[in-house]
Formats: C-alpha cells, structure tokens, sequence
C-alpha cells in the first residue's frame, strides 16, 4: 500500500512540474543557505585556529598596559635589561625575542613601499616560527654592532624586487641603506586580518639607534620549550616582571602577558556564534518554504475535490487519503533538501577558495538539514493532508 501511495503521490507531482519546482524552491533555497553558512564558518574558524598555531603553539607575547596598542595607559615600554633577567632567571624557556615595531617607508630605486619595520633579534624568527626561504638570518656580530641588514618579507619583494631574488640587494629605509640577507617564507594573512608578510626585520639595536633613538622594547616574546609548562613560565614571568616595574602587591599588572591558546579561543568561540547566528537566520527561509508546501497542497487539495470524493466513496480510508497528500508534502521537501545539499556543497567549494579558508565537509549539517526538510515536509503537509481525508465523498462528488 505504501508504494502505491508514493507512486500516486509522484504521478500527482509529476502532473504539475513547474508548480512542484517553484513549490520546493523555497526549502532548496533554506538548505543551501543553512549548509553554506555554516560550512563556511567552519572553515573559518578552522583558517583562524591554523593562523594561530602558526604563530607558535608554545608562545608568549608580553606587551606594556592592560589594552591592545603598545604603551597603553602610559605604562611604561620593556628595556633590554627585562629581556636578559627573563632569559637568565625563568626556567623552560627556549627563545626569547625582544620586538620594536616601527612604520617606515622602503626604497628600491623607483619603487616604494610603507611597511612594519621590526627590530628582534634571531630568537624572533624561532619564537614565531618563521621559515627563511632563501638567504640566511643575523650573524651574532651583526646583532651586537647594529649593523644596517635586514629580513624581508614575501609583499616586501613583490612591491620592491617583483619576482627577482632580493638576497644581496640594498634598500633604504628612511636615511641609511639597509642590505637584505634573507626572505622569510610567506605566511599570508594572519588571524586579525593584517598581512604578516608586510615586514622588514632587523637587529634590535639597529632599529632602536637609527628609527626609534630610544631603548625602548615594544613587545617581548617568549618561546617555552613545552606546552606543559606555559602556566607555570607565565606565572614566573609575571612576579619577575612585577617586581623588577615595583608593582605592590595590591597594584595591578602594569603590562599583560597573552598566551595564543586564549586568543585563539576567543577568536574561535566568537566565530562559532557568528556561524550559528548566520545559520538560525538561513534556517528561518526553511520556514517559509514549509508555508509555501502548505499553500500549494492546500490548492492542490481544492483541486482534486472530485478525485478525493471518488477515491472515499469507492472504499478508500481516510488514513489511505491522508497518507497520499502526506507523501506529496514530503516528497516534495525531501527533493528539496536533496538539491538544497547538492547546491550548497558546490557553492561551498567555490566560496571557500574564494575567501581562501579550508573547505571542511560537515556530514552533520548535511543530514540534519536533509531531515529537517523532510520533518517541515511533515509538518506544513499534515493540516492540507487531515483536510483531504476528512472531506464528505458526497459533497466532494458534488464538487465541480
């Protein structure tokens, strides 16, 4: 009985092809946009936690004040001296990597380009992973005497150099020229958007000599040899810190140490909020074409009055009458969810090389969008369904 059922169910769909495809449009439209968005920001958030890791998974950023920007709230800038009592005093530590940050503007004969230059010292390349694709980093010399080389990075070499090898070559920043010995293989853009291959990297003390004229230290970045023990070298780190910027006990921190894993969490957690509020409003267009199965079984049922009539006063039961109009309803928004899955895996595909994020098929959203079309199938086909096979056959024989 129940093959007869869906077999009628089709022929009645079939009947009435562009009405049937206009009907399930809406639910097609609801389970691509559901599927789409939130593949999307899976993907996203996955791009953010791998930018992240890329930075170190056993890292440590020390930065002046209690807000984002350095020299927040007038707290004073690191000296020298706290990168050598960190490197000297705190247990665990593999790398540790004072940072000036300074904006200059690069020459390379016609050609120029404003840039992040950064002034550290060989333990910044290992802190934060970077790889030197070709050349070579500081020599110890060259970190002590301030001399004028530099590290450059991939958007660097294409504004300034194109594709050529710029290993060897001199530009110049500001008034000095500087001598590139290295170029750091590219990263693309990190976590908040900005281009980590936007950067020159020199010795500390050429950067604070000849750009910034103080010993200031920006930022203080701290490589820990295992993951196990970043609380402990955070907690270390922070009495070191307090005491050597006479810090009383009920004063508080006049700097911030930020670890990456708790960036990344809130990145995350913010990006999966984003994703699910993007896919509640998708979902909302599900309702719609649920409302829209309804409609048009309500005018199908108007439809085939006579036929409804003829098929009770011949025996049919009602339940038989009803399970044929339930069918329709959600054949109609199964077929939907079907193309619905189809187009948004396509368009997924597309879109996330577009935006260059991973795409990350997701069998769990794919299948509950599938079975939520077909229980909106259900559910908006149910009340059309009851009206049919309740109809009086003699009054639906009346019917013309």
């Amino acid at each position: 009985m129940l093959w007869n059922t869906l077999l009628l169910a089709l022929r009645a769909i079939r009947r009435n092809l562009m009405r049937s495809f206009l009907t399930v449009l809406g639910i097609v439209i609801g389970v691509a946009a559901v599927i789409t968005m939130v593949t999307l920001g899976n993907g996203a958030t996955q791009s953010v936690s791998d930018q992240i890791a890329g930075m170190g998974s056993n890292l440590l950023m020390l930065r002046p004040g209690q807000r984002f920007g350095p020299g927040s709230e007038g707290a004073p800038n690191f000296k020298d001296t706290d990168i050598e009592a960190i490197r000297n005093q705190i247990g665990s530590i593999e790398a540790v990597a004072p940072v000036v940050n300074k904006t200059a503007t690069a020459v390379y004969q016609a050609k120029n380009w404003s840039t992040v230059v950064t002034g550290s010292s060989n333990d910044y390349f290992q802190a934060g992973n970077w790889v030197i694709a070709s050349g070579r980093s500081f020599s110890e010399a060259e970190e002590r005497a301030g001399k004028a080389v530099c590290v450059i990075g991939e958007t660097v070499r294409d504004k300034l150099f194109g594709r050529r090898n710029p290993v060897g070559s001199e530009i110049r920043i500001k008034q000095f020229a500087c001598e590139v010995i290295g170029l750091l293989k590219s990263r693309g853009q990190s976590a908040m958007g900005s281009d980590q291959d936007d950067a020159v990297v020199m010795p500390l003390h050429t950067v604070q000599r000849r750009l910034t004229g103080n010993l200031d230290v920006n930022m203080i970045m701290i490589s820990v040899r295992n993951s196990a023990a970043i609380d402990a070298v955070k907690d270390q780190v922070t009495r070191l810190l307090r005491e050597r910027r006479n810090i009383a006990e009920n004063e508080e921190d006049d700097f911030r140490v930020m670890d990456p894993r708790q960036i990344s969490e809130t990145l995350t957690g913010t990006t999966r909020i984003l994703t699910m509020l993007l896919g509640a409003v998708a979902a909302v267009s599900l309702l719609v074409g649920g409302i829209g199965i309804m409609n048009i079984m309500l005018v199908s049922v108007t439809e085939r009055t006579r036929e409804i009539g003829i098929r009770l006063a011949i025996g049919a039961l009602e339940r038989e009458v009803l399970l044929q109009f339930l069918i329709e309803a959600v054949v109609l928004s199964s077929l939907g969810g079907l193309i619905g899955i189809a187009l948004a895996t396509g368009a997924t595909i597309g879109l996330a090389r577009l935006m260059g994020i991973p795409f990350l098929f997701d069998a769990g959203i794919n299948l509950l969008s599938f079975l939520f079309s077909a229980a909106i199938g259900v559910l908006f086909g149910f009340f059309p369904a009851r009206r049919a096979a309740r109809l009086d056959p003699i009054e639906a024989l009346r019917h013309e």
